[in-house]
């Protein structure tokens, strides 16, 4: 079809409910890893990635319900596994967003890159780089991330270039770090400022969200919270 012609004489009226962002409910979701208590996510759209993530939460131990009109309730008591695997996560690359968080919290991480052993169009060397400045030890094996850390400390980290996913992990992880953490060069996305909303509500020290640098002070813990998720920019 080369174009799509419409004719209608009437005034168009009414309302239009705009669903969530997907690229908001993604770590929104990832941050329910954070802590031990019930997050209620809200306007959580309803389509493939989103469900993956869930099924991810859930294969590390999360308790996950859907409660109809984009509510998702989320609560990770404690972990049964450490490992996000390759057949839940190949086809989303917005899975490394549990890595940061499960360390942070668990003190170790197995994350399958979205392309198995291919590292693929977008590197994952900001999240890290930046984790291996805040104390983790990290190795890379047969397609997986694997990290371990007994607690991150607060580093200064200055990203190369602009990364969404890579001020995302990297914010989430520094929430449960011990010390300050300073993350220059940041994106800029109002994703990025939703998610610090979240984890404000949860207990953390986040400031300079949507700037370039953003300072976090770590917590012992975060705690439960309800929080909607932005409205879709596209």
């Amino acid at each position: 079809m080369d174009k799509l012609r419409i004719e209608w004489g009437k005034t168009l009226s009414g309302n239009v409910k705009i669903g969530g962002a997907k690229n908001a409910a993604l770590p929104a979701l990832a941050a329910t890893l954070l802590t031990g208590e019930t997050v209620r996510l809200h306007r959580v759209p309803r389509v493939r990635d989103t469900r993956t993530m869930i099924r991810v939460l859930e294969q590390l131990g999360a308790s996950a319900s859907t409660l109809g009109e984009g509510a998702v309730e989320v609560r990770v008591e404690r972990f049964g596994s450490f490992e996000a695997p390759y057949d839940l996560v190949k086809t989303m690359r917005a899975s490394i967003l549990v890595l940061g968080p499960l360390l942070a919290r668990e003190g170790r991480a197995r994350v399958s890159m979205p392309g198995g052993c291919a590292i693929g169009e977008r590197p994952i060397n900001y999240h890290i780089d930046g984790l291996i400045k805040m104390g983790a030890e990290v190795t890379l094996q047969h397609g997986y991330v694997e990290a371990r850390a007994s607690r991150l400390k607060g580093a200064e980290i200055s990203f190369t270039g602009k990364s969404v996913t890579g001020t995302e992990n990297l914010m989430m992880a520094a929430t449960l770090a011990e010390g300050t953490t300073v993350l220059s060069n940041c994106a800029l996305e109002p994703e990025i400022v939703d998610l610090a909303d979240l984890l404000i509500s949860m207990g953390a020290s986040i400031h300079g969200a949507g700037t370039d640098e953003i300072v976090i002070e770590g917590r012992k813990q975060l705690g439960g919270a309800e929080h909607t998720v932005i409205a879709d920019r596209v």
